[in-house]
């Protein structure tokens, strides 16, 4: 594989590279260079994950050591989004579906590496830096750079000024040249390009993906049933929640319906080699079939595309492209069940 095409593959479905001049030199210099994302196992897993983790895919096709960080310990300073004594299996549970996303993107998850925060972020030479770096951060510059990650309040607690601070340290304790993650992370890891050199590491190559719009339209809300498509949702539920999503004829913005088409969907269609095929009765024109998402675009925005029957046919595959992940996840409810015992525990009557 050339440079140009493993160049395609990393940077394609992403928002912003920073830079992409580092990347194709990174590629030039190194055989095998090394890619990490951190996921801090706090709420259920959902098709909004599923898009960014698809990714992988095309970093271990482009020949990228990838390496996934469960980052426990960030999960209970972020305001104790997952308390302590439930942060193993709040991490069992996402690394289980990770790897079931992995595997249903296409990839093997078997060559992805996974890591626990606290296999290494108790380590006495990493502590000693987190101190380093905290003696030489402003809370004001610590706040600005987790403002899109970390829950905050008009006194946050010291541990959400620590977590900026601690990816950034992971970044190199990693060994990874490129950072990938939300574009939600970019204010942490510009904060990782800034100062990491003076704390023994390198700035490191940030890919960002793109921050997809809820299915109620604006942005996805963890409170907001309505608004996310669970992966363990079965397929009438998908199809309930599409059918109520937003999507109004021809608009494209804050529109999750055609966003996760674009981002999951088609990407797997493509793939596979298969087409997207919106079914309609032979008296509204019959069948319409896209091999591209452009396509599909531009037929909705044209109007030619029926808001409603676009739903029905992005419900029925947005099912598809989660039923390996959702079968994974039924076959064990003991991870869900103990993740999030009030949700999926036993009842009273049970």
């Amino acid at each position: 594989m050339d440079i140009d095409e493993q160049l395609e593959l990393t940077t394609r479905h992403t928002q912003e590279v920073v830079t992409e001049e580092e990347l194709q030199t990174l590629f030039e210099e190194r055989d095998q260079p090394r890619a990490y994302i951190g996921y801090a196992p706090t709420g259920e897993m959902h098709i909004g994950h599923f898009t960014t983790m698809r990714k992988l895919a095309d970093f271990i096709e482009a020949g990228l050591d990838v390496t996934v960080l469960i980052a426990d310990l960030h999960a209970h300073l972020d305001d104790e989004k997952s308390p302590f004594d439930l942060l193993e299996a709040r991490s069992a549970y996402y690394e289980e579906t990770i790897r079931a996303m992995i595997d249903a993107a296409g990839a093997d998850p078997d060559h992805v590496e996974f890591v626990r925060g606290r296999e290494f972020e108790l380590d006495e030479e990493y502590s000693l830096e987190l101190l380093r770096m905290a003696a030489g951060t402003t809370i004001s510059r610590a706040k600005r750079a987790a403002s899109e990650v970390v829950r905050e309040s008009d006194s946050p607690n010291l541990g959400g000024l620590l977590y900026p601070l601690m990816q950034t340290l992971d970044v190199d304790a990693l060994d990874a040249d490129i950072a990938y993650g939300g574009v939600d992370q970019r204010g942490i890891y510009m904060l990782s390009r800034e100062v990491l050199p003076d704390h023994g590491g390198d700035a490191p190559i940030c890919l960002f993906a793109p921050l997809l719009s809820g299915l109620s339209g604006g942005k996805m809300s963890a409170s907001d049933a309505s608004s996310k498509v669970n992966l363990n949702d079965s397929p009438e539920e998908v199809s309930q929640k599409l059918d109520g999503a937003y999507c109004p004829m021809g608009e494209l913005e804050d529109n999750g319906v055609l966003e996760y088409i674009q981002h999951l969907v088609f990407p797997i269609l493509e793939q596979d080699d298969e087409s997207f095929v919106v079914e309609r009765p032979e008296k509204y024109g019959g069948d319409l079939i896209y091999d591209s998402y452009d396509e599909l675009e531009a037929d909705f925005l044209a109007e030619e595309l029926h808001p409603q029957d676009l739903k029905n046919a992005a419900g029925e595959y947005i099912s598809d492209v989660i039923d390996p992940i959702r079968t994974r996840l039924n076959d064990q409810p003991e991870l869900l069940a103990e993740a999030y015992p009030e949700t999926y525990g036993p009842t009273v009557d049970d």
